[in-house]
């Protein structure tokens, strides 16, 4: 299969013509083999227009939309990231080709092992991307305050506890699906000791399970 004739396709045909302008993401979604952070099962689909399955209910966001939601977190150069649900980390390798220092939480092992043989296979700045198996939702205490916050998949609240992982000024984006609404994704800013959310635009995707409420004891 020709991969960069793939990746130019996905390029030219999903992300230029739906809002990304940002270079740095095109550059750096035209050069990552994608097709490495997927399962062999799934080469076929890597550059589809849409969420490719990982297993276990597990999705890589469909490119356009990813695209879309790193460009609205506007990484800029040594900022530190916090990225939460990394999957196979295709989403940590994009982030630190857009200058971020990355830290990439994810619960599944699988997922993680998937993540490190793929970006053992990339070119990104020596040191730039951290792994971390841990639960998403509790974002990664240790390396706080970060400048960016970015959940890799659909949440129904951006939690209180990952707010305060946040510098001043700091950033977070996710996909937000409020009951009865479609989903979105938003930007939250914290200033001020206080914490804004907005939406930007129309986006669905698979909810991330360390996110979702845990079903109570039944008595």
């Amino acid at each position: 299969m020709d991969f960069a004739g793939a990746r130019k396709w996905m390029v030219d045909g999903q992300l230029r013509p739906n809002k990304v302008t940002d270079p740095r993401i095109i550059s750096a979604m035209l050069d990552l083999p994608r097709h490495r952070f997927v399962p062999q099962a799934q080469v076929p689909r890597a550059h589809a227009d849409e969420d490719v399955p990982l297993g276990g209910g597990r999705v890589m966001i469909q490119p356009m939309m990813l695209a879309r939601l790193m460009q609205l977190a506007q990484i800029r150069a040594d900022e530190q990231v916090l990225l939460l649900g990394a999957g196979s980390g295709y989403g940590a390798a994009l982030a630190a080709r857009m200058g971020g220092r990355v830290t990439a939480v994810e619960s599944d092992p699988a997922l993680l092992a998937l993540a490190r043989d793929a970006l053992d296979e990339v070119s990104v700045a020596p040191g730039s991307i951290r792994l971390v198996e841990g639960d998403a939702s509790r974002g990664h205490a240790a390396g706080a305050p970060y400048d960016l916050i970015l959940i890799e998949g659909q949440v129904p609240e951006i939690p209180a506890g990952l707010v305060e992982q946040l510098a001043e000024g700091g950033r977070a984006v996710a996909v937000r699906r409020l009951p009865g609404q479609s989903g979105a994704a938003v930007l939250g800013r914290r200033l001020g000791g206080s914490f804004s959310v907005s939406e930007a635009f129309d986006c669905n995707t698979a909810p991330l399970p360390d996110f979702l409420p845990q079903p109570g004891f039944v008595f």
